[in-house]
């Protein structure tokens, strides 16, 4: 591993990566129905947390939310645990995600998030929306990568302390949607081998055919040249 200076004068440790699983996302409520002041129907929380049970802020500073225009202060700054922002509103769109490092030569990563209020293909219909009064959660798992870490920061990323004592949960169990994505897509080629394995045998079939074809016209015709002959 060979240390690289840099212009503040600290180092990069080349050869070096250190990867930080997270997750981001958003989960909501429906009211019940229509505020009348704002007709706001929702109430929704957009976040960034750890994947596994340790504590961000040291080596993250702060995380900035970009909410709709809309909003007033649309650019929220959060500067410690836990990293969200609660609102309420009526639509869906999106929230751009910035996090930001205790060591500012590491360059912030940004996130683009579709703030979910509705479930996919759900009716948006009161009635609706009163029968499944169910949370809805979108939310996805990610991994930031510190390749060639600065000194500064590498030891902050190794020496996280816990977030919580408890049990540390998502409301997604990411490795049953892993497994599962896994056999789709196992699943997904299967299907391609055996469609390619298919279009080659009628490829062959109609190679053959073709060839029987061409001999058949072949014969047919060097029979009309002896008949042609013989009278």
């Amino acid at each position: 591993m060979v240390d690289v200076p840099l212009a503040d004068g600290g180092a990069r440790l080349k050869g070096l990566h250190i990867l930080k699983p997270i997750v981001y996302g958003n989960n909501s409520k429906y009211f019940g129905k229509k505020r009348e002041d704002n007709g706001h129907t929702h109430q929704w929380t957009v976040y960034v947390k750890p994947y596994r049970n340790e504590d961000m802020s040291a080596y993250v500073k702060k995380v900035n939310f970009k909410l709709h225009d809309s909003y007033s202060n649309h650019n929220r700054t959060v500067t410690k645990p836990p990293y969200e922002v609660t609102e309420t509103g009526w639509g869906e769109f999106e929230i751009v995600i910035k996090i930001y490092f205790q060591d500012p030569v590491e360059r912030p990563v940004t996130i683009h998030h579709i703030l979910k209020l509705f479930q996919t293909g759900q009716d948006t219909d009161h009635d609706s929306l009163m029968k499944s009064q169910t949370n809805v959660v979108s939310e996805f798992y990610d991994e930031i990568i510190f390749q060639d870490p600065t000194q500064n920061i590498q030891p902050l990323l190794s020496t996280t302390r816990p977030l919580s004592l408890g049990a540390y949960k998502h409301e997604t169990d990411f490795e049953e949607k892993n497994k599962t994505t896994l056999m789709a897509i196992k699943s997904g080629r299967t299907q391609i081998q055996t469609e390619i394995a298919d279009m080659k045998s009628k490829l062959e079939l109609a190679k053959t055919t073709t060839t029987t074809f061409m001999e058949e016209i072949k014969k047919a015709q060097k029979e009309k040249s002896l008949e042609q002959s013989i009278v």
